[in-house]
């Protein structure tokens, strides 16, 4: 457990988890889905400065969240403009997170807005400059997620945690990989230099890990560095119950049984109430059609049902197809756990 500002992050004697923001992933509803499975902080996907003071209807819709996801829940911005990301904390603000999450890190942002993202890891004095023009303004924490550097010729990432304290930031996340290598090559090589960070007698802010946390024993690895937490990516798409099986493993040293088909029906059911309800019955469908892929990835003899799933138009019909399936597989020997 550690603590962001006055709010209590995990539980005393927990190794903290945090899910990652991930762009058309980290939706509300798959937020909750993952806090109610052990995560202990839920932040939004990325939104865009310039989006929120020019009042942009995608930036504005990325900024709902259900009020199960506090304490611990953050809005993430991204940006280089510096009055822009003023204005825009003012929108975030008045949304009550626990905290602001600066993003410092996302590759695809440094392609495709040259001032946002980890295009910044470029000009380490904007990045600071950034992150304490936000300290300053804002009332609430400020954590940074970034990554090494920009490319392995680059890297400062222990100067770069000193700045970023020394400008306010009370958190720092840090993605083992650089900008340039995306997500290619394996983190878990470059995990000792977010050990050296924490072991940096300077810092005192919390430090959490990121990149290849992919199963539990990883976790375990990365807690054993000495970290205050790890965040949770990929490994979390389709598969809430990842949190919840981690701190399973952390305390018992076994792993716990995974989901039953009928563990996910009913997820991808619950998922599709709470975006029709977020987003309409148009766009509520078609934002869980990626999700119920990866709910029932590998599941044996299934892909003619995830094929509906993906391809009904109508949620009436789909609600029908949930409550098949639940009858089909309530039976005790088709029951099982994936």
């Amino acid at each position: 457990m550690y603590k962001l500002g006055s709010v209590e992050i995990g539980k005393p004697g927990e190794f903290p988890l945090l899910l990652a923001p991930m762009e058309q992933v980290t939706q509300p509803f798959f937020r909750l889905a993952c806090r109610e499975n052990g995560a202990d902080v839920s932040i939004t996907e990325f939104i865009s400065a310039e989006g929120l003071i020019r009042d942009a209807h995608k930036s504005i819709k990325k900024l709902e969240y259900f009020e199960q996801e506090k304490p611990g829940f953050g809005i993430q911005i991204f940006g280089g403009n510096e009055d822009s990301m003023l204005r825009a904390i003012e929108v975030v603000e008045s949304e009550s997170p626990d905290f602001i999450s600066l993003n410092c890190g996302c590759p695809s942002l440094a392609d495709k807005f040259e001032a946002g993202g980890a295009s910044v890891l470029k000009d380490i004095p904007k990045m600071e400059r950034l992150a304490r023009i936000l300290v300053k303004k804002t009332k609430l924490p400020v954590s940074v997620k970034t990554r090494l550097g920009y490319d392995y010729n680059s890297i400062r990432i222990v100067e770069v945690a000193e700045r970023l304290q020394d400008a306010g930031v009370q958190e720092i996340v840090v993605h083992a990989r650089t900008r340039s290598e995306k997500y290619k090559n394996d983190a878990t090589r470059n995990w000792y230099r977010i050990a050296e960070i924490k072991n940096n007698p300077r810092i005192n802010i919390p430090v959490i890990g990121n990149g290849d946390v992919t199963t539990p024993e990883r976790a375990k690895e990365m807690m054993e560095l000495g970290l205050d937490g790890c965040m949770i990516g990929r490994a979390a798409i389709g598969n809430p119950w990842f949190f919840s099986q981690t701190k399973h493993f952390l305390k018992h040293g076994k792993h716990a049984d995974p989901p039953t088909i009928i563990d996910r029906i009913k997820l991808a059911e619950r998922h599709l109430k709470a975006s029709i309800k977020f987003k309409g019955e148009k766009h509520g469908l078609l934002e869980t059609r990626r999700h119920y892929s990866n709910y029932f990835k590998n599941i044996p003899d299934f892909k003619q049902y995830r094929s509906q799933m993906v391809t009904l138009d109508c949620s009436e019909e789909l609600f029908e197809l949930f409550n098949n399936l639940k009858e089909k597989f309530s039976q005790k020997n088709l029951a099982k756990a994936f």
